[in-house]
């Protein structure tokens, strides 16, 4: 049992002391996050990749430029179909890929998509990659913590200490993601939808109306 505890102790303050040793790293002036201290930048067209070695995974942060013509997005529905199509994308950079518990998250006042995907390459190795895209008109920002399997059940901490080190500039709002706020039917579904129910309405009293005649007769 003394043994148990002494080991719980080693890996709490190993973990604390690796949490004091990541620095904050700004991405641009809106978005920050932490790393260990030696990670390495690189620079392509439109996109900077920042990657560093934690003690039990590998962190990579991207952020990439979207298109200047990208159309704002209007509501929730379409940031949602937006970030899926990431997600699709990354599941087929690598064949045996599959993203698992996909669900919403939140950084400050914006949404996000986390995700992990786990990669097998048919003969044992396997691999996760814990995700959270970020999506803004401007820039779309991913994070992306990997691990062997064999590491699954120790690297939670150093995973939350990356994640949670993610910090948004004010000047970052829900607006910056998709326009309106607006919950519900847009007008133009709402009224495809009520004009679609008073055909079916009119044909079934058609069709009563008749039945009835043919009855008669």
């Amino acid at each position: 049992m003394k043994k148990i505890i002494l080991i719980i102790a080693l890996l709490f303050f190993t973990i604390s002391g690796y949490c004091q040793l990541i620095k904050p790293v700004k991405l641009d002036s809106l978005v920050t996050i932490s790393m260990p201290p030696g990670y390495q930048k690189k620079d392509t067209s439109g996109e900077q990749i920042y990657s560093a070695n934690g003690m039990y995974g590998y962190m990579i942060a991207f952020r990439e430029a979207n298109a200047k013509n990208n159309t704002p997005l209007k509501r929730q529905n379409d940031l949602n179909k937006v970030l899926k199509t990431y997600i699709k994308g990354i599941e087929a950079q690598s064949e045996g890929s599959s993203a698992q518990n996909v669900r919403d998250t939140t950084i400050g006042t914006l949404i996000a998509k986390t995700f992990t995907l786990k990669i097998d390459d048919g003969s044992g190795n396997i691999e996760f990659r814990n995700f959270v895209l970020l999506y803004t008109k401007d820039v779309t920002y991913t994070f992306e913590y990997v691990y062997p399997a064999d590491r699954e059940g120790i690297v939670n901490d150093e995973y939350k200490a990356f994640i949670t080190s993610i910090k948004l500039s004010p000047g970052l709002e829900r607006n910056d993601q998709y326009l309106s706020n607006a919950t519900g039917m847009s007008p133009a579904t709402r009224n495809e939808i009520i004009g679609g129910a008073a055909v079916f309405v009119i044909v079934i009293l058609v069709f009563v109306i008749r039945r009835r005649r043919l009855a008669v007769a």
